[in-house]
């Protein structure tokens, strides 16, 4: 489906009659990664502020020149056991749908593959469905990309219709922009809506786990979408991506949670910026401070609000950050390549200006590095 907006600078200096004096550096950005700004977020924008923070989101800078860091810095190429589909953690297999999205974000940890290249992502949907079929470990699966509901709705309806079909499937989920980026798709898509009615049932959920980073990102257009998709039985909650300049600081992220709480969205992660090249120079928070600005926006926040884990999504499995005490960081598996390594609690000296797990020098018996070990041998 066409999704209305601006794919280059020009045309953004025409429409919002502004000039940006580094606009040749950025047309160079724009050549190893495109920009696409929906109309609709385009107009949420203070174009004249330089720090706004939905610009910052999705308006390239020449920050995104420091190519330092990894296009796959979660070990997304090795957990591929078919083209487009995932299996890392035993009861998840994840479906790359499409590279297309609503609009890109600059802090994306796939910018190696979207909006530029459908390589990695699901060639023959009936492969899937077979190979979760033959795993009754999977509970679940999460469809992604890029975001799935830039798909034609009867594309999504074949997901859901043969993915309904694996009794041992507890849930579906859908991970997607779309209520950030295009609300309209969603509650002026009276189709969608009955399919996502039909196919969530007591038996088996349709989750829908969005990405709002902002306040400002929940509009009425937006809350609109959300109650459209509460009112037809899909469970939505949120994660949102630390990013320096956008949310990092304790007053923003609580404003965003209290907003989501009360919109009827559970708020699910905050995640620690991946170091990803052209992002991890540009966005990332060291870990030590994201811990102390999370910590501090919990304070402010009631036991809804504060449901959400700090964690990374690291090659390893998800960590959660759980503590800094006695020149120690203190990590804990939420999930893990490894199963029986999920829950185990570990420690790192701290690195006051590291921002990944690789970058704490580990302590002998380190799971993390176990799990590494293990993989490399198996392999």
């Amino acid at each position: 489906m066409r999704i209305p907006g601006y794919a280059t600078i020009d045309a953004i200096e025409n429409e919002f009659e502004i000039q940006f004096p580094e606009k040749e550096s950025l047309k160079e950005v724009l050549k190893v990664h495109p920009m696409y700004i929906p109309t609709y977020y385009a107009g949420l924008i203070d174009w004249t502020d330089p720090e706004d923070p939905l610009k910052k989101i999705v308006f390239p800078s020449v920050e995104e020149l420091d190519a330092s860091g990894s296009y796959d810095t979660s070990g997304e190429m090795e957990n591929t056991v078919l083209t487009g589909l995932q299996h890392k953690y035993r009861e998840t297999v994840l479906l790359l749908a499409t590279n297309r999205c609503a609009g890109y974000c600059r802090h994306c940890f796939r910018k190696r593959m979207v909006g530029i290249s459908t390589k990695e992502t699901l060639q023959i949907f009936d492969e899937a469905v077979k190979y979760i079929k033959e795993h009754p470990e999977v509970t679940n699966v999460l469809i992604s990309g890029g975001d799935p509901l830039v798909l034609k709705t009867e594309v999504i309806e074949h997901f859901l219709k043969e993915l309904s079909r694996i009794s041992h499937l507890r849930f579906i989920r859908f991970g997607s922009r779309v209520p950030v980026f295009y609300p309209m798709r969603i509650y002026e898509d009276p189709k969608l809506l009955e399919l996502f009615a039909t196919y969530s049932t007591p038996e088996r959920r349709v989750y829908l786990v969005t990405h709002f980073n902002h306040p400002k990102e929940l509009t009425p257009e937006a809350k609109k979408a959300i109650d459209a998709l509460l009112s037809h039985k899909v469970i939505v909650s949120n994660q949102t991506v630390l990013l320096k300049g956008v949310n990092d600081n304790p007053e923003t992220l609580a404003e965003l949670m209290k907003s989501l709480v009360s919109t009827g969205v559970v708020p699910y992660y905050v995640f620690q910026c991946r170091p990803v090249k052209r992002v991890k120079a540009h966005f990332q928070v060291p870990l030590v401070e994201g811990y102390s600005i999370v910590e501090a926006a919990k304070q402010k926040l009631d036991g809804h609000a504060k449901r959400f884990k700090y964690a990374m999504s690291h090659r390893t499995g998800k960590i959660e950050i759980v503590g800094v005490l006695d020149g120690y960081i203190y990590f804990r598996y939420h999930q893990c390549k490894d199963p029986e390594k999920v829950g185990v609690l570990f420690k790192r000296p701290v690195v006051e200006n590291g921002g990944w797990l690789d970058d704490f020098p580990p302590l002998p018996g380190d799971p993390a590095e176990e799990v590494l070990k293990n993989y490399s041998t198996s392999h």
